[in-house]
């Protein structure tokens, strides 16, 4: 393999996007039963969309044995740990950025 091979990207194209790099987004509270991707502890938290990631198989439906489609739009989101983290001790400035699609997010006003 080459430099520019092991370079690649491996995000998939998502022209379909609701979101652009910047946009404000909150993610969702909601509790469905059953395997979930977004962890309950970023649930209702603002953040900041940092990429578009691609679109992807949902992994919730897949994870029941289904085909995922239509494919959901994956981004990665960047969070204030001190808004994710109750009493949180660290610098103001210390971030959590997660993946998340694009179903779980609400947009900011």
């Amino acid at each position: 393999m080459n430099s520019a091979e092991s370079l690649k990207s491996t995000y998939t194209p998502a022209p379909a996007h609701r979101y652009n790099v910047g946009d404000k987004v909150k993610v969702k509270v909601t509790f469905p039963p059953g395997h979930r991707r977004t962890p309950q502890y970023i649930r209702g938290k603002q953040g900041v969309i940092e990429r578009i990631c691609g679109a992807y198989p949902n992994p919730e439906e897949l994870a029941y044995g289904f085909d995922g489609l239509p494919l959901k739009v994956l981004y990665r989101v960047r969070f204030p740990q001190q808004h994710v983290w109750a009493n949180y001790a660290g610098p103001a400035n210390d971030i959590i950025e997660m993946e998340i699609y694009e179903h779980w997010l609400d947009p900011v006003r």
